[in-house]
């Protein structure tokens, strides 16, 4: 035991020396690294970003949905009004946002700099004024070799297709894709949107942006069916009223044309035009309150969305501090130094450590 304790220190001593005795080129190597690290530091872009907190509301529309089915059932309809479930869960609202419809109904959102030099979509913000490393223009240089074949398609008028995008648009989605951060709560269904931009005004933008345009999805899915009935049945108001005007006109008419005769054949008619325009009355009264549930039931599936925090603008950048990029790389430069030292220096080390025993 004592053998093996005496082999690791010499061991380690051992190594210390040779560190030791390298000691000159180990501040090279790390200054270098540390030029490096401050180089890299100052060439990546600054980032900002913008929060946005909501809470969707769980409304109790137990009296409501009673009410709609007690006035439903007095007219002989079935609403089936809070039987059915909702599809679109907050757990999966990440998903939607990530998918290409949503990304791009983010593609015509004006956007603005703080200093105002840059005003334009968004589309084109991402396509012609995002900052980025020096170090990333070889690769596009390497890149844009292998892609001047085929490009017809991306060359074409732009189009906000997300069923057939361009390559560029798909590009342009996909990086819009990895700007936005959509986090819920599962406990308390808060959901937290996190926008990423080069300039902290077009980040506070996009997220208040963003965040009105996830209420506008699932606005519209919940109430698609809902506002499909609510149509139909305006245009059935719309018949029904001018069918019972119509009869109602036809009936005043012909008893004032015909209110001095006896004879019975004109009562007759009379009656008959009176028939038809109670009926049609009965039609469009029905209607009517039909037309009232439907309004009630839009009204009852669309969602209600609190705002926890709204979007400000981001005072200072989001990038990782300086001083810790400098830091890593003096610490891979001192790695990186021992290991080759280490590697160059095997022989001698293995060599003095068994000259011990």
């Amino acid at each position: 035991m004592e053998d093996k304790t005496h082999k690791s220190n010499i061991s380690i001593s051992n190594i210390l020396y040779i560190i030791k005795s390298d000691q000159k080129k180990m501040i090279q190597f790390i200054i270098a690294f540390a030029i490096v690290g401050i180089i890299i530091s100052f060439s990546i872009p600054k980032i900002y970003k913008a929060k946005v907190m909501l809470a969707p509301e769980i409304p109790n529309t137990s009296n409501l949905t009673s009410n709609m089915s007690s006035l439903a059932s007095m007219i002989g309809m079935d609403m089936n009004f809070g039987n059915a479930n909702d599809a679109i869960y907050p757990e999966i609202y990440p998903d939607l946002m990530g998918s290409m419809d949503f990304l791009f109904s983010l593609f015509p959102i004006q956007v603005h700099t703080i200093d105002g030099t840059i005003n334009s979509s968004y589309y084109n913000y991402k396509l012609k004024f995002q900052k980025i490393s020096w170090w990333y223009y070889p690769l596009k240089w390497f890149q844009s070799l292998f892609n001047n074949k085929g490009t017809s398609k991306d060359k074409k008028t732009y189009q906000n297709n997300a069923f057939e995008p361009s390559k560029e648009q798909y590009d342009i989605a996909t990086s819009i894709e990895k700007d936005i951060n959509c986090q819920v709560d599962k406990k308390t269904n808060v959901i937290t949107i996190e926008v990423t931009a080069q300039d902290p005004l077009i980040s506070a933008i996009l997220a208040d942006s963003v965040k009105e345009k996830l209420k506008s999805f699932i606005t519209q899915y919940r109430t698609n069916k809902a506002r499909n009935d609510l149509a139909y049945m305006e245009q059935l108001y719309k018949e029904a009223k001018m069918q019972y005007t119509q009869a109602r006109l036809q009936y005043a008419s012909y008893s004032d044309a015909n209110e001095d005769l006896l004879l019975q054949s004109y009562k007759s008619k009379q009656e008959d035009l009176e028939n038809e325009m109670q009926l049609r009355y009965n039609i469009y009264t029905q209607v009517v309150q039909q037309l009232q549930l439907s309004k009630a039931k839009v009204q009852e599936k669309t969602p209600v969305f609190t705002v926890l925090q709204s979007a400000t603008v981001p005072i200072k950048h989001s990038n990782k501090p300086k001083i810790l990029i400098l830091l890593e790389f003096i610490f891979i430069g001192f790695c990186l130094r021992i290991s080759i030292l280490l590697y160059k220096k095997r022989e001698e080390l293995f060599q003095k450590d068994a000259n011990c025993f």
